[in-house]
């Protein structure tokens, strides 16, 4: 195996603040009780920048300027002039993509591939899609007049920042509606330099806002009586609860949550193809995927032959610094979830599965976890059954379609999953019972702004994406 030279990627592109507040109305002010947290880099564990801390009253505040800025510029205007504002801030994002880029890995630890490849170029999409829809909404089948709702709470995760802040915003404001949404509090730089963004293309003040904190900003939030919808994307413990919250009112609720996609491999399926779209699938963004691939179901026929191209793949996957441009899986984003991967890999262990990782020499400072594979695992198994959201592969094995089917269904989520055959006929078939609300076809982790994507069950319910992912912002 040839050695790659460093491909380093410079984050002088990125020019980062010492402290950011909260952006409120248009402008960027200092947090009511004037607290902060530190936000800091995986990879390094050095800090990045202090960013507002802020409470109820924040909240308030924030909902107060959205409301305002729907009932007096962004809910009556025409839909064609809102299309500007949301092409203007696509144009934006990918004359700044590189800087977006950046700090996106900086702050949460992805590789910077994947944040230049796949994360940006997505965000700008979102808004370029959903741009062309604002004047056309009458035509989108939810009736003649469709009305914005007013002000969107939108609460977003850590592991793709930037892209779930646009599946938020961009529908959200083609619309009509104004948003007020809080980030993740590990990663909060790119949706504070998108609020930049929004001053760049003169977005009027109040159309968007931000408020950065830990869980409590998002639950008072999500419980703020002058909001008129809320989404969240998150884990289904914290899902549950908004749902508890909101019980009982008018307010509209879509919740994206957790997964634990069944990946099937039938006897047909070429193999090098599909231990492509099986690395893609859980190996991507270090496993932080809500529909990674994350049980792979295997026919027993090929089980070998699917494993030892398997193995000796991921052997290959270069471990390491996320600013170069050659590396493959980056840092875990925080201390906290590296606890959780590694408490649930050993719990693995303790049950009796099989635990392998290539030769893998990790860097001593900052979150880091190799590269996992566990054979011999059964559908009883704690890694089989709950979301680990990191970099580990539980295998099991089937004889039958009908099997696959049961196996691939036995989760209390329903979010993704994925077939790899070369029959067309048994991939309809499949689809058609698995109980999932995205089921790739010989490919993995493939989005587009125009398909919808969502799940139902532990999974949530709502979609996000195409003319389906409208409907929740429309009266």
């Amino acid at each position: 195996m040839f050695a790659y030279a460093p491909a380093p990627e410079s984050p002088a592109v990125v020019d980062l603040r010492s402290h950011y507040g909260l952006f409120v109305g248009g402008e960027f002010v200092a947090p009511a009780a004037g607290g902060s947290r530190k936000t800091v880099n995986p990879a390094t564990e050095e800090v990045l920048a202090e960013v507002a801390e802020a409470d109820a009253a924040d909240v308030d505040r924030a909902v107060r300027a959205a409301r305002a800025a729907y009932a007096a510029v962004w809910g009556p205007m025409p839909g064609a002039e809102r299309a500007k504002y949301l092409f203007r801030i696509a144009r934006i994002l990918q004359e700044r993509a590189r800087e977006f880029a950046v700090l996106e890995t900086l702050d949460n630890g992805k590789p910077i591939r994947e944040s230049r490849d796949t994360d940006v170029p997505l965000a700008a999409a979102h808004f370029f899609y959903h741009a062309g829809w604002a004047d056309k909404l009458r035509y989108a089948g939810f009736g003649d007049a469709p009305a914005p709702l007013g002000v969107a709470a939108q609460v977003i995760p850590w592991n793709f920042p930037l892209l779930m802040l646009a599946w938020k915003i961009a529908p959200a404001l083609a619309c009509g509606n104004t948003v007020v949404l809080k980030p993740a509090e590990t990663t909060p730089l790119t949706a504070l330099l998108f609020a930049e963004v929004c001053r760049q293309a003169d977005l009027p003040p109040g159309v968007v806002n931000m408020v950065t904190g830990d869980g409590a900003v998002g639950a008072a939030l999500a419980a703020h009586g002058g909001v008129d919808k809320v989404a969240f994307t998150g884990s289904t413990a914290v899902g549950r609860q908004i749902a508890r919250a909101l019980a009982g009112t008018t307010r509209r609720l879509t919740l994206e949550l957790g997964g634990k996609a069944a990946n099937i491999v039938f006897d047909d399926a070429p193999v090098d193809q599909a231990v492509e779209g099986i690395v893609q699938g859980i190996f991507f963004n270090q496993g932080h995927v809500c529909c990674a691939g994350s049980r792979l179901l295997v026919q027993e026929s090929v089980h070998d032959e699917v494993l030892d191209a398997l193995r000796r793949r991921v052997a290959r996957l270069r471990v390491g610094d996320p600013m170069d441009k050659n590396t493959d899986l980056g840092a875990i984003n925080s201390a906290a979830q590296l606890a959780r991967i590694t408490a649930l890999a050993e719990a693995g262990e303790a049950e009796g599965a099989q635990r392998w990782s290539p030769p893998c020499a990790l860097p001593e400072r900052g979150y880091w976890f190799a590269p996992t594979v566990f054979t011999g695992v059964s559908t009883a198994h704690r890694i089989a059954r709950e979301e680990i959201f990191g970099p580990v592969l539980s295998v099991l094995t089937f004889r039958t379609a009908d099997e696959a089917v049961a196996k691939a269904n036995n989760t209390p989520y329903g979010l993704s999953a994925g077939v790899w055959t070369e029959k067309g006929s048994r991939i309809l078939a499949m689809a058609d019972r698995l109980r999932a609300g995205v089921v790739w076809a010989n490919t993995f982790n493939v989005f587009d702004p125009a398909s919808p994507f969502g799940g139902y069950r532990e999974s949530g319910y709502g979609r996000e994406g195409g003319r389906h992912g409208l409907e929740s912002y429309l009266a």
